[in-house]
């Protein structure tokens, strides 16, 4: 029986040595060489090796950032890119102490804090405001591997109010230094401008509780203190001033006195070009506490509605007006405009028409604003303030060499608000770049300035720069702002012809009560009837061609809106 031969193996540093049986009673001792490991090798596993223990690390500094974080946030992880972020940042906040300096056009921006809604939803917040003048937003963004990152992107405006600043601090950099503008015989306008629910009517009106408005808080009350102040200084006591005030507010294009009942104005040019708002009512005050009931009064009646941003939200162009009268005439005014929230095209294509008709006629008006004040801070001869009917109402305001304007551009921090925060703030910086005392940018207009705010008011795209796509989205919006305009002018011409119709009623009634009279001539009675079914039947007919316009008006947009629907929804 053979036996199974011994075979030894030993490692050296270059052979391998082997030993098997020669025979029964002896060995044979022999070696067989191997290949050393090749560099290659050698690499490829140290590369390995270093490869698991980064992963071995990353693993590890997760769970120990996860630790750190709530990570039952949603955006846990751009809350720690944030505020690693700002752990880098030089912070110098505005202060009271600051120094105030005066523009003809300063542009500001207030970033208010979450509020409740966004903190049950554990928002996060993506703004920073490391200095007096600028502010930074962390826009989330992710990469074709679902990377998340961050793009921090910077804005410089004359001031920038972080969530700790009060009202009176923004007053005191803002609306204030144009009181005095006033009593020097010029024109003083404040704006304040931003997405729906960014503080707006709370900046301007006051603290909101509830559903109540503490008005002495608001920028308004506060102007109208200075007022007074300024009025009894013997400087000013000899010019014999007489405070005025007015408050009317513009909805979808018209205007209503919320002094008055919400009484419908007309907007009429007089034989000089001047703007008159024909039935607006003024009201003489003799101290700020009688203006803090007016500002209640108006705001009680103010239009609002619901948005996707808030539930009760102002939905009209609110303006307060401060008029200095010497001797029945105007010596100076200041106007303080709570502007509608700004909507975006999209958010109002598929909503029902009356809030596709506010959406458009706010982004319009948004727009004209925006180019009255381009022709103002370049003192351009011409001013476009009949593009809308709160340019209008304000052209004195623009015009002028005594003329003054701040916009607040309000902001909202959450994650949820960051395109309509950029939104905002992209407008609020090219109103700035047209500021006589901002140097020249020579930047192309945003795509949001192009794309929202003009698409949403008519239409126009630079067809080279966006794609097929888009350039039909365009053309869709230019249909739905065409449509929407013939809606507003066929609206004015039936209630024109409405009210001829009532005007010429009462003469019905006269003959009704001729022919009650015994002696009545039967022949001047048929000649009047005659006459007047003539008369009421040419209005009836004009009437009617205008409701038949109207309705397919009302169709088109109808069309318009929908194409637009289909166009953004995600594919």
């Amino acid at each position: 029986m053979s036996t199974v031969p011994e075979v030894r193996i030993t490692t050296q540093e270059n052979d391998m040595e082997v030993e098997l049986p020669a025979s029964a009673n002896s060995r044979k001792q022999f070696s067989v060489p191997i290949r050393r490991k090749s560099c290659i090798v050698k690499e490829m596993e140290k590369m390995k090796n270093k490869r698991e223990e980064k992963r071995a690390q990353n693993s590890e500094m997760r769970v120990k950032r996860a630790q750190e974080y709530d990570n039952s946030f949603p955006n846990w992880e751009f809350s720690r890119m944030i505020k690693e972020f700002r752990a880098t940042l030089e912070c110098h906040p505005l202060t009271v102490t600051d120094p105030i300096e005066e523009h003809r056009i300063c542009v500001c921006v207030r970033k208010r804090p979450l509020n409740k809604q966004e903190l049950a939803k554990k928002e996060i917040d993506v703004i920073s405001v490391p200095s007096k003048c600028v502010l930074l937003v962390h826009e989330p963004k992710l990469k074709v591997d679902l990377t998340k990152y961050l793009e921090n992107q910077a804005f410089c405006f004359d001031f920038a109010f972080d969530e700790t600043a009060s009202n009176e601090v923004v007053y005191r950099f803002t609306a204030r230094p144009l009181v005095q503008t006033i009593f020097e015989g010029g024109k003083a306008t404040c704006f304040a401008y931003g997405q729906t629910g960014s503080g707006k009517t709370h900046t301007m009106g006051g603290d909101l509780c509830g559903k109540a408005q503490n008005a002495s808080k608001g920028i308004y009350a506060m102007a109208s203190r200075d007022v007074f102040l300024l009025k009894n200084q013997p400087r000013y006591r000899n010019l014999g001033l007489e405070v005025c005030v007015t408050f009317f507010e513009i909805y979808n294009g018209k205007l209503f006195d919320l002094l008055n009942k919400k009484a419908k104005l007309r907007v009429l040019e007089d034989g000089k070009q001047q703007v008159q708002v024909v039935g607006l009512q003024e009201h003489v005050v003799s101290c700020a506490d009688d203006v803090i009931k007016m500002i209640d009064i108006g705001s009680a009646c103010r239009t609002s509605g619901q948005t996707f941003a808030n539930s009760s939200s102002s939905r009209s162009h609110a303006c307060f007006q401060i008029l200095l009268r010497a001797k029945g005439r105007v010596h100076g005014k200041f106007s303080l405009v709570d502007l509608a929230g700004n909507e975006r095209g999209a958010d109002t294509s598929s909503a029902d028409r009356q809030t596709r008709m506010e959406g458009a006629e706010i982004n319009k008006s948004l727009l004209a604003l925006k180019e009255c004040i381009r022709a103002l801070g370049q003192n351009k001869a011409h001013t476009p303030f009949r593009e809308s009917k709160l340019t209008q109402v304000l052209r004195d305001s623009f015009i002028g060499e005594n003329s003054r304007t701040c916009m607040i551009a309000m902001i909202s921090p959450g994650i949820s608000s960051c395109e309509y925060t950029l939104n905002t703030l992209r407008y609020a910086d090219r109103v700035k770049e047209l500021s006589p005392h901002s140097g020249p940018s020579g930047e192309q207009p945003t795509q949001m300035e192009t794309e929202e705010m003009e698409a949403s008011s008519n239409g126009a795209l630079s067809a080279g720069n966006f794609s097929k796509e888009e350039e039909e989205l365009s053309s869709q919006m230019s249909s739905f702002n065409e449509a929407m305009t013939q809606i507003r002018e066929l609206e004015e011409r039936a209630m024109e012809e409405l009210k001829e119709i009532i005007q010429e009623g009462p003469g019905w009634l006269e003959l009704c009560e001729m022919a009650e009279q015994p002696d009545y001539d039967l022949e001047t009675f048929v000649n009047k009837a005659e006459c007047a079914l003539a008369q009421q039947a040419k209005h009836f007919s004009a009437l009617q061609d205008v409701l038949k316009a109207l309705r397919l008006a009302m169709q088109l947009e109808e069309q318009a809106s929908k194409q637009i629907s289909i166009k953004k929804r995600p594919h």
